[in-house]
């Protein structure tokens, strides 16, 4: 087992495969971030072609694609049975370009997303995606078991991993944004963050029916505008864009969404539910 690049989640994945008594040879571009990996019985490599040349699993984990592909240049040209696991962050073409020059060099590869945070890797809580040839997966699902919890296999594009990734990000993306954004205006009005954030979670709490019940509509194509509608939301959002530029706070997310809005409502889209947006969203490619 190797594990190229020692950053967060670098070292958490090494730190698991430990765990779990597999033999760990780890490699980093930056010398001297083994730490405590050593110690418990990990190999740090000189080299990227003597951290290939260790292992049968060979896990990527980086800071993107290019970083991944410039990594492996310096590996050995034939890598005889060993598998490359990338589980580097990045989007779906990637992943697809990366298969693609892994197979031009007869590489078996396949591509990841850890959806949990380092604390969980190698925990019942570890939940991971996977995509490509099903035969890879089938090889390595012993050893990636190591990581803990929930593991998935997509199916045979090895982008979907990527596109789940990049999907559940921009949830949390927004999400955050949109956190502290309502902080920021709460505390403009003089609302102590204490006394906002017990009302805030129960917004929270709204949330997970809603992604359930969202999916369903979009899978069936009919938007009832029985709980809430996108006339509503757009008349409600003026006001909140209202309110932050009276504080001079930045509104360019409200304004993006507003925008969205709006186009849905000159669509004829207005009594509909926000689940409609989805494919306002699609078909016009940007707001």
């Amino acid at each position: 087992m190797t594990v190229l690049g020692l950053g967060p989640m670098g070292h958490a994945l090494a730190s698991a495969f430990l765990r779990a008594r597999h033999p760990v040879t780890v490699w980093n571009r930056t010398p001297g971030k083994a730490g405590d990996l050593l110690d418990r019985g990990a190999v740090a490599a000189g080299s990227v072609r003597d951290a290939v040349q260790d292992g049968h699993v060979i896990i990527a984990c980086l800071i993107d694609y290019d970083a991944v592909r410039a990594v492996l240049e310096q590996a050995p040209a034939d890598w005889g049975n060993r598998r490359l696991i990338n589980l580097t962050s990045g989007e779906p073409a990637q992943a697809r370009r990366m298969a693609r020059w892994a197979s031009s060099r007869r590489i078996d590869y396949l591509d990841g997303a850890i959806l949990t945070p380092t604390s969980a890797v190698g925990t019942p809580a570890a939940a991971v995606l996977f995509s490509g040839a099903r035969h890879v997966y089938e090889a390595v699902e012993e050893t990636m078991a190591a990581v803990g919890g929930t593991a998935v296999h997509l199916g045979d594009d090895p982008g979907r991993a990527a596109a789940y990734e990049v999907a559940l990000l921009d949830i949390f993306v927004t999400s955050v944004n949109g956190i502290v954004h309502a902080f920021a205006l709460a505390s403009a009005e003089g609302i102590e963050p204490e006394r906002f954030a017990a009302f805030a979670t129960g917004i929270g709490g709204l949330l997970p029916e809603m992604i359930t019940r969202f999916a369903e509509q979009i899978r069936t194509g009919r938007y009832p505008g029985d709980r809430s509608t996108i006339a509503s939301a757009a008349s409600g959002i003026t006001h909140i864009i209202n309110a932050a530029t009276s504080h001079g706070i930045d509104t360019g997310m409200l304004t993006a969404a507003k925008s969205v809005l709006d186009h849905a409502v000159a669509e004829g889209y207005g009594p509909q539910s926000l689940a409609r947006l989805t494919t306002v969203l699609n078909k016009t490619g940007r707001p």
